[in-house]
């Protein structure tokens, strides 16, 4: 046992349930610090509705469009805004395409 000296100046009767209890006492700490700090917690405790879910919109970019960008053949590409507000362009195949590119 690491540190076991420790126990010729502290009693054993005194220090397991001191040590116990300091790891309860911090554990509840922890416990209260995280659930005070969680802006959900009042709601869902007094049983409101949830916040809605985030949601992202997919808007498909015009046909006639110059693209900078290698598109394959039989591919959609479409431009994807995520909850954040920030925007990316996403390419999709058909699973059939992604097979015989194999």
């Amino acid at each position: 046992m690491n540190n076991a000296k420790i126990w010729l100046v502290v009693s054993p009767t005194v220090g397991v349930p001191v040590f116990l209890g300091a790891v309860a006492v911090s554990a509840f700490a922890v416990h209260v610090a995280v659930l005070s700090a969680t802006p959900w917690l009042s709601d869902y405790l007094s049983g409101s509705a949830s916040a809605p879910a985030a949601t992202a919109s997919v808007v498909l970019p015009e046909a006639n469009t110059a693209k900078a960008s290698y598109l394959p053949q039989g591919a959609q590409e479409v431009l994807v805004t995520m909850p954040d507000g920030s925007q990316t362009r996403a390419i999709l195949q058909m699973p059939e395409t992604l097979a015989a590119l194999r």
